[in-house]
């Protein structure tokens, strides 16, 4: 009688046994598709640029758009370009990137893979803030909302963090997301009832209330970048110490993690993408829901490649839906909040029903 020995190796191993050598043969070919990815998203990013520039309720040709941006052409279209569209163009890929990385960071500081800016309640309460400042202070530029959303976004997403906390040593993704998810109805519901309360006073804000790129002058770019670009720098910072952070707190701090300083700086550097977005272009929902997830699944579980992703990916999502809402409808445009909801939804129910979720 022959006796046949089974090597972990061969086709009849245990399940257990295989899934050692396919877990290296990923972690080789991981670093390769992180640098494969970042070149592949640099290209969409410049290709979905181009298109913004070109596309909209009037075409203009690529020459005349090479000719604008080397300031060559002095035409009517040429005009729009630098005018109207350039500014767009910067005002989309700037919240886009905000949004984008500050929903990774709520994802990795709160360890919930549902979190985002819109669905934690922070995008509402920066917009509460601002129809507060223009029905009770009267503001009326938007390059002063900046403030207002800075202060409600802080506000709410202190508030939001205490609620998913009590009681427990420490957050409760479940309870995180319930609260914010309730807070931001409420504050959303009371910027409506407000809206309609006064019509006349809160029409400078209507359009911007949707989320929109539409009719944002210069000013609102040089108020605001200066802070988003100080906050990406600190997120990016970020990154190792969110690696250790994701362990749990218990082995964070013995791995010598600065765990409370990581929260508190992560919660500013939130405070500042998300308040900053929102005041440039209003409540824009779901693109720091999906995007960090995409990242995820390209890089892994690093941080510090997810925040990288983030910023470059989530761009192309705003402007690609800016795009798109101008040529969707036979007549006039859709704000850019409305298409990034339509993709959104679907995106979040999918996460809902996974029974697993990529790991934070």
């Amino acid at each position: 009688m022959t006796v046949t020995h089974r090597t972990s190796l061969g086709p009849d191993a245990a399940p257990g046994a295989t899934g050692a050598p396919s877990r290296v043969r990923r972690a080789r070919s991981l670093p390769l598709r992180r640098v494969l990815g970042a070149v592949l998203a640099l290209a969409l990013l410049v290709i979905v640029v181009m298109l913004s520039l070109m596309v909209g309720s009037r075409d203009i040709p690529l020459a005349t758009v090479w000719g604008a941006l080397a300031g060559t052409d002095h035409s009517a279209d040429a005009g729009v370009v630098t005018s109207l569209r350039i500014p767009r163009t910067l005002l989309g890929l700037l919240v886009g990137a905000a949004l984008g990385v500050a929903g990774a960071l709520i994802q990795a500081v709160t360890r919930n893979p549902l979190a985002d800016p819109g669905i934690l309640g922070v995008n509402a309460g920066a917009a509460f803030a601002v129809a507060i400042g223009v029905g009770v202070f009267g503001v009326t530029a938007p390059g002063s909302y900046v403030w207002f959303a800075f202060g409600g976004a802080l506000v709410t997403t202190v508030v939001v963090y205490l609620i998913g906390s009590v009681g427990r040593g420490s957050v409760s993704p479940a309870q995180l997301t319930l609260a914010g998810v309730a807070l931001g109805a409420v504050l959303s519901g009371i910027t409506s009832a407000l809206l309609l309360a006064d019509q006349e006073n809160f029409s400078v804000i209507r359009a911007w209330e949707a989320g929109s790129f539409a009719d944002r002058g210069v000013d609102v770019l040089v108020s605001t970048a200066p802070f988003l670009g100080l906050a990406l720098v600190l997120a990016l910072c970020l990154g190792p110490a969110l690696n250790a952070v994701a362990l749990g707190e218990d082995l964070a701090h013995a791995l010598g993690a600065k765990v409370l300083t990581t929260r508190v700086l992560s919660l500013v550097a939130i405070t500042l993408l998300a308040g900053g977005a929102t005041a440039m272009a209003g409540p824009v929902a779901f693109v720091g829901l999906m995007i960090p997830h995409v990242a995820r699944w390209i890089v892994g579980p690093d941080h510090r490649w997810i925040l990288a992703y983030s910023l470059l990916l989530a761009p192309i999502l705003t402007v690609a839906s800016d795009v798109l809402g101008r040529v969707i409808l036979p007549t006039g445009e859709m704000q850019v909040g409305i298409v990034t909801a339509f993709l959104g939804a679907p995106v979040l129910v999918l996460l809902v029903r996974r029974q697993r979720v990529s790991g934070l």
